[in-house]
């Protein structure tokens, strides 16, 4: 018996798959999504992309996980990289049970005025 009806939608009772919505409550897939998005770290300047303040918002869309990050710069060097790192590890830490949705978004502008200030303190800049 399969998991689909005949419209290609799930089976009522049928579990969860990456395409018909979440296996884990929702909050416990961001809180995971946050948690692996802590273990991306800029390649140049050696800090996560949450700490960096390069990620703006992360939510479940349809089963989907849409994160939307930024880079600091338009012409940054990590700007096809790090938005597939962030990917890749959010679908690891959810044992590749929803689809991941990485969006580079530029508005608001990234400023310096975004790092967490640990992440300041540990590139120089002076406390807020």
């Amino acid at each position: 018996m399969t998991d689909r009806t005949t419209d290609g939608g799930p089976r009522p009772g049928a579990p969860a798959d990456a395409r018909s919505g979440l296996q884990l409550p929702t909050s416990d897939v961001l809180d995971a999504a946050w948690d692996a998005l802590r273990g991306v770290y800029d390649p140049e300047l050696y800090l996560d992309v949450v700490a960096l303040g390069l990620v703006y918002d992360v939510r479940a869309e349809g089963g989907t996980v849409v994160v939307e990050m930024t880079m600091t710069t338009p012409g940054c060097p990590a700007s096809e990289v790090l938005p597939e790192m962030a990917r890749a590890a959010i679908a690891d830490a959810v044992d590749g049970s929803v689809e991941v949705d990485v969006r580079v978004v530029w508005d608001p502008p990234w400023s310096p005025a975004m790092i967490d200030e640990e992440a300041a303190a540990a590139l120089g800049f002076r406390a807020r």
